[in-house]
């Protein structure tokens, strides 16, 4: 049992990790050749999609669907959403304001919930595990993105507002992918919730134009986007999902931010400041507790 739930908590720090690789490919996509964030979001889930389809899209999939639209639909649709909700406040915000808000809130809410409903104890070391977790994440975010610009009161309000939209939608879909994962299996499921999602970012193009790739450079960046931050992450995602609690998946994503400001210095040459190697050490000890935690004996029960 003990190796299983490690497996799985590596399966969900795998996948923030590859979502961290594609922070840097985004930023690529933005600023050198003008994608805007609807497009890159609605080109990855496509790729991803096909990728899936091509995979996991069986004749049984398709039959077990019947029972479970509603549930894969609206799953699929708060995955989408809170990728377009994050950077509608990115818009309005710069990154650090609505990067920590859209990925600390989600740990509260669904530890808050699983509390509730007695799939975790709020104990002292579990405290203990989201504060470090969370300052640690504080500490790497902001020093990453700096103060910011002053903006006006109704661009704030608006950027908190996306943001912590995009914070709620990501505490659904982690609560509701678990119960996919277990009820379809993680590929089917993964496959499933990455077609609804291309198909609600398609509808993005009725507000904002989506454009087609015409360079090799962003069509290869893309397709990267759409094969392993899309298929191959939500994939390990999806199957952690199923085994573990709600708190420690969304703890183990956190990964994310860390794994693009390593990269940035990696590559980029950027430094990381003396807040930040503190920022990694919490998160890093963080995610090694919830390892030990999630070792031992859990609550039964469906999410």
């Amino acid at each position: 049992m003990a190796m299983k739930q490690h497996a799985a908590l590596a399966a969900a720090c795998g996948a923030g990790f590859l979502w961290g690789t594609g922070a840097l490919v985004v930023n690529l996509l933005i600023v050198r050749h003008g994608f805007s964030a609807e497009t890159i979001s609605f080109w990855r889930f496509v790729v991803g999609a096909v990728l899936l389809v091509a995979v996991f899209g069986r004749p049984p999939l398709w039959r077990a669907l019947a029972t479970q639209w509603p549930l894969v639909l609206g799953a699929g649709t708060a995955m989408a959403g809170y990728v377009l909700c994050w950077f509608l406040g990115i818009e309005r915000l710069g990154a650090a304001v609505p990067t920590l808000i859209a990925l600390c809130l989600p740990p509260v809410l669904v530890t808050l919930l699983a509390v509730t409903r007695q799939r975790e104890q709020l104990d002292g070391p579990l405290v203990l595990i989201l504060a470090g977790a969370l300052a640690g994440t504080a500490l790497i975010v902001l020093r990453k993105s700096g103060a910011g610009s002053v903006v006006s009161n109704t661009a704030l309000a608006a950027g908190i507002g996306w943001s912590v939209l995009s914070a709620l939608l990501y505490a659904g879909f982690t609560l509701v992918s678990g119960r996919l994962s277990n009820g379809l299996g993680a590929g089917p499921a993964t496959t499933a919730l990455t077609v609804v999602a291309a198909g609600v970012m398609g509808l993005s193009a009725l507000v904002r134009p989506l454009a087609w790739p015409l360079e090799v450079a962003p069509e290869a960046w893309l397709l990267y986007l759409g094969v392993v931050t899309a298929a191959l992450a939500l994939l390990a995602f999806t199957w952690g999902a199923a085994r573990l609690t709600p708190t420690a998946l969304t703890v183990a994503t956190l990964v994310e931010p860390l794994t693009a400001v390593v990269l940035s210095a990696l590559l980029l040459g950027e430094q990381l400041s003396g807040a930040q190697w503190l920022g990694a050490a919490l998160l890093l000890g963080s995610i090694w507790g919830l390892g030990r935690r999630q070792a031992g004996p859990r609550r039964a029960g469906p999410w």
